[in-house]
């Protein structure tokens, strides 16, 4: 099994915090580690290909990684909280 990475370590705990029926409802189908590793992956595409963008835009690589961070962050790894009900 593929190790996590800090993305993916990142999207367990914050997903495990705020989202707690996505996880138990992925691990009830054993697609939690899966779905995982398919978060950091699109992170770190996305997360090239932006850094990439904004360097030729002029950005230091700092900027450029941080400015990429703000906007993929929360597509897949930071999901927003669950809505609970009571």
């Amino acid at each position: 099994m593929n190790m996590l990475t800090q993305y993916g370590r990142m999207a367990e705990k914050h997903w495990r915090e705020h989202c707690p029926h996505l996880v138990r409802d992925l691990e009830a189908k054993g697609q939690l580690h899966t779905m995982l590793l398919e978060a950091e992956e699109k992170t770190k595409d996305e997360m090239i290909e932006l850094t990439q963008q904004f360097t030729k835009q002029g950005l230091t690589p700092q900027q450029a990684h941080d400015r990429a961070w703000e906007m993929v962050r929360e597509e897949y790894i930071l999901l927003p909280p669950e809505m609970v009900t009571s």
